[in-house]
């Protein structure tokens, strides 16, 4: 007599996600579109609602939502709030045991290592798997994840990770490598949308149009990705947020801290982060990160001229 098959069981994952911001929402979304069990929490109670409305739960609490679960997934503005979240907040001792941990916010490589000692000091693994893609990718699951965690533990958290991008690289064994990688990665990004601003800053004081100036460069071989994106906001009064000032200021200054404790010389890291501070000084801090470009104009304001 042939043996009966049995039923295969499908073993849903349960994710606590906590940052339901304008990069979390559209993450932890996705993660419920690939029919994984999502309770997410964000101080912001529309923030709550909407992961509702799109098939998630709700929780009134960041420990509410690691309740039990298997996984969760930290998108929070830095390392101190993710801190806050683990420790103070509970978080961590609410999830089940040998969960993992997926720190995902842009930290410094020190204090990731420390906070995973804490978490895998309780039996649960630690995964750091920053990203790069900004909004645009977070809304269509083509995230880049640049995960520093030691082999076994990226393995359990990879099905979770390839919901959120398509572009998923295991950098390294230990955590803290993934955020070095991150770091790289802002201090790119930071000079060229600075560099980007300064090349408009010189082409307008010259009288050259700067819609004519990007369609030109963004097809040269001064272009890059960030000239193509943030050239042509630049030119818009208000431009969605996609990035704000202020985080490049976090971020730049996370890739000087990276660079003294490497005894690292990044001049041109430094200027950009003056830049970047000059332009939240103008009071421009929570506005897109294009408006870097108002710390030139105010250098380069001439006296019969405001704009």
């Amino acid at each position: 007599m042939a043996a009966r098959l049995q039923p295969r069981q499908i073993v849903v994952t349960s994710i606590a996600f906590v940052g339901l911001g304008a990069m979390g929402a559209p993450m932890a979304e996705n993660l419920v579109k690939r029919q994984f069990r999502v309770t997410g929490f964000d101080m912001r109670e529309s923030a709550r609602d909407a992961l509702a409305a799109a098939g998630g739960q709700a929780a009134d609490s960041a420990a509410a939502a690691a309740e039990g679960a298997d996984t969760l997934v930290l998108m929070v503005v830095n390392a101190a709030q993710a801190r806050s979240v683990l420790f103070d907040a509970g978080a961590l001792a609410a999830l089940a045991p040998g969960a993992t941990v997926i720190l995902m916010a842009t930290c410094p490589p020190g204090e990731v290592e420390a906070i995973a000692d804490a978490v895998t000091k309780t039996g649960r693994h630690f995964v750091d798997a920053p990203v790069s893609g900004g909004v645009k990718g977070a809304q269509g699951g083509t995230l880049t994840i640049m995960v520093g965690a030691p082999a076994d533990s990226f393995a359990k958290a990879k099905p979770v990770l390839d919901a959120m991008g398509d572009k998923v690289f295991h950098v390294g064994e230990k955590p803290g490598q993934g955020a070095t990688v991150k770091t790289v990665n802002q201090l790119l990004c930071g000079v060229h949308i600075a560099v980007s601003a300064e090349a408009l800053s010189l082409a307008q004081k010259a009288g050259i149009d700067g819609a004519l100036l990007f369609e030109i460069m963004g097809g040269s071989a001064a272009s890059s990705w960030m000239l193509r994106d943030r050239g042509p906001r630049m030119l818009e009064d208000e431009p969605p947020v996609a990035s704000a000032v202020d985080i490049f200021v976090k971020d730049l200054g996370i890739v000087l801290d990276a660079g003294r404790a490497a005894k690292a010389a990044l001049p041109l890291a430094a200027a950009a982060h003056q830049m970047f501070l000059a332009a939240s000084g103008l009071g421009h801090g929570g506005r897109d990160d294009s408006h870097v470009v108002r710390a030139y104009r105010a250098l380069n304001r001439r006296p019969d001229n405001d704009a």
